[in-house]
């Protein structure tokens, strides 16, 4: 029995059959370029597959007859870039602080480097920013515990701060005035208020009076007679608006009663040493150096 076709009387092409809401398809071919071009689509996508990664097994992948991989094209751009720029890296390992900073190219390269090595070890405790926040200092003013210049900022890169490892690690102790019972607590109300006073913050003038003799007697010695500071031993200045702790009578009150005392990793151990100079020009560079 002969197949009956349904043909569209319109056009006079044969319809596939199918039919919605009485609108029935044709069975018109595709177009030849479109035919081509998926099966050049195929083509490609067999010969993808042999010579490159594409099939999984069970603990794997196939490799592919090139041999290529995603992890070996970053591999050779990274030993391509590290080879351009050890000529340079020599030279920073080379050098010191302040002849690397009076290089302009090496200068550039090594506030590049630091700031990288920055993103990655130090954002954590001074901020994105280098801002810092309660504990943790801000490297982008002025008050800078040991100095700002390249030399103390390196070495304070170096070996850093309190660091039970390191031998020249920087060391500044201020004593637990209350906890160990040097002051009375009448005396820490005194001084606190002087301290307060230094920077213009002091709300009870009579007590501050008082604590005048308190801090000549026990805080002159490191903190200077009007409260500037001294970088030889890392006594911070305490006659400006800069509070590591906080500036409220009650932190004041607490960091001479029992002072807490912040720690740095010594850097060169973990970084080596032109990773830490790198950062040193870059510190250095974020406007507060001197």
């Amino acid at each position: 029995m002969a197949e009956t076709r349904d043909v569209d009387q319109i056009t006079g092409v044969e319809t596939t059959g199918h039919s919605w809401d009485g609108i029935k398809e044709l069975n018109n071919p595709l177009p030849r370029w479109w035919l081509w071009t998926f099966y050049a689509t195929i083509a490609f996508a067999l010969v993808y597959t042999i010579l490159y990664p594409a099939w999984p097994l069970v603990n794997s992948a196939t490799s592919g007859l090139l041999g290529w991989s995603s992890r070996g094209q970053l591999a050779e751009a990274t030993a391509a870039a590290d080879a351009a720029r050890a000529g340079q890296l020599e030279r920073i390992a080379a050098l010191s602080v302040e002849e690397i900073e009076a290089d302009p190219d090496l200068r550039t390269m090594a506030i590049a480097g630091g700031r990288a090595a920055f993103k990655v070890n130090c954002v954590q405790c001074h901020g994105s920013g280098a801002e810092g926040g309660p504990g943790y200092p801000n490297l982008n003013d002025d008050a800078w515990l040991w100095g700002g210049s390249l030399d103390t900022i390196h070495t304070t890169l170096q070996h850093g701060i309190r660091y039970a490892t390191d031998d020249d690690t920087r060391i500044s102790e201020m004593p637990a005035f209350g906890r160990d019972g040097i002051l009375d607590r009448e005396q820490i109300g005194d001084v606190a208020e002087y301290v307060l006073s230094l920077a213009g913050n002091a709300g009870d003038e009579a007590a501050a009076q008082k604590g005048q003799a308190v801090f000549a007697d026990n805080c002159a010695a490191c903190h200077g007679e009007t409260g500037e500071g001294m970088k030889e031993v890392g006594a911070p200045a305490l006659n400006d608006a800069i509070w590591l702790y906080g500036g409220s009578k009650a932190d004041v009150l607490r960091q001479v009663t029992a002072p807490r005392h912040g720690v740095m990793p010594a850097w060169e151990e973990r970084l080596g040493e032109t990773t830490v100079k790198e950062l040193t020009v870059y510190v250095h560079s974020l406007g507060g150096g001197q």
